[in-house]
């Protein structure tokens, strides 16, 4: 059967059921495993500015960013004209994907394994970069880090938003949940 999806779950979800939820029990006390916290999804945002001369850069960075997710993005519009941007209603401006399950769960470990250790300078994140519901909010400045991008054929050095939303009520728990999943916060 040609159609046929993998079921092979990710090797970061094993590790969430298998590792990670006795760590936030033993933790936080929960009572529950359904109270731990989980990663319910990720939001990947790549805005293109110079969309506004050129509007097939916005095509070109949906592709890419097709290529990082594994998942067709969204082309986003913009809503009003602002003239001083040079923009017009409806112009294309950028590219966002929403992952979940498995998808969710491979990026993630692309992104801590692979993506974030090739980051020029890197000291690691931020660990204040959460928005106090247990969200947490992060940058890229260059999408040339994720392996799935040669470098060499990339016309344009795009920064990108990833944003990772989690079930936690506190900051703390997320960050917890976060370094359970090796994200390289600084200290």
């Amino acid at each position: 059967m040609a159609n046929q999806v993998d079921t092979a779950a990710p090797r970061l979800k094993k590790t969430y059921s298998e590792i990670v939820i006795p760590r936030l029990i033993q933790e936080f006390v929960y009572k529950n495993h359904m109270e731990v916290p989980v990663i319910e999804k990720i939001v990947i945002n790549m805005g293109v500015g110079e969309s506004t001369t050129d509007s097939k850069k916005a095509s070109v960075a949906a592709a890419d960013l097709a290529l990082i997710a594994g998942q067709k993005p969204v082309i986003t519009r913009a809503r009003k004209a602002i003239a001083q941007f040079k923009v017009r209603e409806n112009m294309p401006i950028g590219a966002k994907v929403t992952l979940r399950k498995n998808r969710m769960y491979e990026f993630i470990d692309r992104l801590v394994t692979i993506a974030l250790p090739r980051v020029r300078d890197f000291r690691g994140l931020n660990p204040k970069s959460f928005d106090g519901r247990g969200n947490y909010a992060m940058g890229i400045k260059e999408h040339f880090v994720f392996p799935e991008i040669n470098y060499d054929k990339a016309e344009n050095a795009w920064g990108m938003d990833i944003i990772i939303c989690t079930s936690a009520k506190t900051d703390d728990e997320a960050r917890a949940l976060l370094r359970a999943f090796n994200f390289p916060f600084r200290q």
